[in-house]
């Protein structure tokens, strides 16, 4: 029987900050949350789980006012499994292929429930029930420290399209965690996910990313809507803890949307600060009270495509770069890194119609 993770609306740590400026980091002990996942997560490297030891990869922060975060992971590029090939962003699940039901049990770190008795829980809406637990299990080619995997309820056999649960616990996992480094995000299918049964990465990175703090311009900002004002072109959600059933339930359905046209994006959760403009207070840049949900549309990838030094995913839209081999870890620029990334995001004249399609789409809803 797996470790069940039961959590409430009270373990949600509201009160975090980057150091530096006006903020210091909480001090105290480690959130219920990450000392279930990291000491989880050890176990199973200790017991040889994985197909790799992943050891404290070699790391450098590439020059530039990016600060893209580098960093060197040859064996993932060398053990992963295979990607399963993907031909459309709305591929059916296929039983045949690599699943998470298929995996070694004793992979499974916990099960996470929430008690959500007067916690404000997602209402029964009269459709097919939504699934009440997320299964947590290592990633057995991790990108990074505690690298794992949040599957709703792996029985159910849903295809790698985001739900409204899955965006919920996402975000919810990020609010439980006391570490500003823990992040979660997805991939879509056309957007180097490799396996098509809904999933969510999550993983502890201890470097800062502009993601968290970049100014923004409001769209819909009464359901939290943004854009991001910096490279690479995006959308950006905020929501503290009172607010994230209305927030994901926004997100999905602009990820809906997504879906509905075919268009292959890329999530990356992170706690973050306050949307802004250009101009900040030094306490407002260090917050880290409240989750940024930065959501990438971008051109599909299907088949076996793969760039020799990395894969534009949501690590790297982020900022974070997991170099498959020491030449391109050691060479790379950051305009090196721009170029690559600017491949695979939307034409200009294309993202400025979808943002106000989106615009338009939000506020009719």
């Amino acid at each position: 029987m797996p470790l069940q993770f039961v959590y409430s609306h009270q373990d949600f740590v509201t009160d975090l900050c980057r150091s530096g400026g006006d903020c210091t980091e909480t001090a105290g002990a480690p959130a219920k949350f990450d000392t279930t996942i990291q000491a989880g997560w050890t176990d199973r490297m200790d017991r040889g789980l994985f197909r790799y030891h992943l050891g404290d990869l070699r790391t450098r922060i590439l020059p530039g006012p990016r600060g893209y975060v580098a960093q060197l992971n040859v064996q993932r590029g060398i053990e992963r499994r295979k990607p399963e090939e993907i031909l459309s962003i709305r591929q059916q699940f296929n039983a045949r292929q690599f699943n998470f039901n298929k995996i070694n049990p004793d992979e499974v770190i916990c099960e996470m429930m929430k008690d959500s008795e007067g916690d404000g829980a997602l209402p029964d809406n009269g459709e097919v029930p939504r699934p009440c637990r997320m299964v947590v299990l290592v990633n057995v080619s991790p990108l990074e420290f505690g690298h794992c995997l949040l599957v709703p309820d792996p029985s159910r056999c849903f295809p790698q399209i985001l739900t409204r649960f899955a965006i919920q616990v996402g975000i919810e996992s990020v609010l439980l965690s006391s570490d500003p480094g823990f992040r979660v995000g997805f991939n879509s299918l056309g957007a180097f996910a490799s396996v098509n049964h809904l999933h969510l990465h999550g993983y502890y990175l201890d470097r800062d990313l502009k993601v968290e703090s970049a100014p923004v311009k409001p769209l819909v900002p009464e359901k939290g809507f943004h854009r991001m004002l910096d490279f690479p072109a995006g959308f950006l959600f905020y929501t503290e803890s009172e607010d994230v059933g209305k927030v994901a339930g926004a997100i999905c359905q602009v990820t809906d949307f997504f879906v509905d046209g075919n268009i292959a994006h890329n999530l990356f959760l992170t706690r973050g600060c306050p949307p802004c403009g250009r101009t900040q207070s030094e306490s407002d840049r260090c917050s880290r009270k409240g989750v940024r949900v930065a959501i990438w549309p971008r051109t599909s990838c299907f088949g076996a495509k793969e760039e020799s030094a990395f894969n534009v995913a949501l690590c790297e839209l982020a900022g974070h770069l997991p170099f498959k081999n020491e030449k391109d870890f050691e060479l790379a620029t950051e305009k090196d890194v721009v170029d690559v990334i600017q491949k695979y995001l939307l034409p200009e004249d294309e993202f400025n119609r979808l943002e106000q399609q989106l615009t338009d789409h939000l506020t009719s809803l």
